[in-house]
């Protein structure tokens, strides 16, 4: 919850680092203030059944809905990508070498044309649960098949091996995608993902962590389960622990290289507010042969 920028919550010292350097790593998850424990504790009344079928039948509706919307303008471009993940650039044997990369939900690119206008020495594939983001991305200036391959997957049951090599890729990028999944289908996206992954590759993961402000402002009548909860307009967001991610790449056949809380303080200057956001930034990687 949104909190006056005088105060802080029971973690002080760490939204003071916070504060002060835009972004810290953790380990340990958020410590919640009183009032939010609270609401945590009174939020059981789950969204019925039936409803939940409609929302897991209509979600490729919905999210095509958002980018009808929404077309390019929601997220900005992710131009901190390269100075997140250094394997965007180290995990080359040598300079010249091309890269293969995978952006596993890519909606409109804004992840991937930074890459190929930083880079010239990469090939991306990208797919999206919405066609009209695909479309997107392929009506972009700077999308070119000599480049670029965007196509439209449903990662959780969709062979990625029909528009990419078995074990070619070199990195995939997984960033504010899972989370949009049904915890029960998580796995078999995973285990997609590390069919098309070279040995030795990695996947790039960054998405909502556990108590982020996001998952605390949800109201009463829109949790769906445990930290899995269903915005307005149908999408829906689950909220992880390092420990449940963690186990989660490792029975789909990754190991855990890094697994880290990102947190942040955003602050509303016009309401004198600091919001906390948190985040999981990770690395995973498929064992070599």
């Amino acid at each position: 919850m949104a909190q006056p920028c005088k105060q802080t919550s029971v973690e002080s010292n760490t939204l003071l680092a916070i504060s002060t350097n835009g972004q810290i790593k953790e380990l340990n998850v958020r410590t919640l203030t009183e009032e939010e424990l609270e609401k945590l504790k009174n939020d059981r009344v789950l969204v019925s059944e039936f409803k939940q079928q409609k929302l897991e039948k209509e979600a490729q509706k919905n999210w095509d809905l958002f980018y009808k919307r929404n077309t390019t303008n929601f997220f900005k471009d992710r131009h901190w990508t390269t100075r997140e993940f250094e394997e965007l650039k180290a995990c080359r044997e040598f300079e010249s070498q091309k890269l293969v990369l995978l952006e596993a939900g890519c909606g409109v690119g804004n992840c991937i044309f930074p890459l190929l206008e930083e880079d010239l020495n990469i090939f991306v594939y990208a797919c999206d649960f919405s066609p009209r983001a695909v479309e997107f991305v392929k009506q972009n200036p700077l999308y070119s098949t000599e480049r670029c391959l965007a196509f439209q997957c449903d990662l959780t049951k969709d062979d990625l091996q029909a528009n990419i090599p078995t074990a070619s890729v070199d990195v995939i990028t997984l960033i504010f995608v899972l989370s949009a999944i049904h915890p029960d289908k998580m796995q078999q996206a995973l285990e997609n993902l590390c069919k098309v992954l070279r040995p030795g590759g990695v996947v790039l993961f960054r998405d909502y962590g556990l108590y982020d402000h996001a998952m605390l402002r949800f109201k009463s009548g829109n949790k769906l389960g445990e930290n899995f909860y269903v915005r307005q307009d149908g999408t829906r967001s689950f909220f992880f622990s390092r420990e449940d991610l963690a186990s989660l790449f490792e029975k789909a056949g990754f190991q855990t290289v890094v697994n880290e809380y990102v947190l942040r303080e955003t602050v509303n200057k016009k309401e004198g507010l600091c919001v906390p956001r948190v985040f999981l930034q990770s690395k995973f990687r498929k064992p070599p042969n």
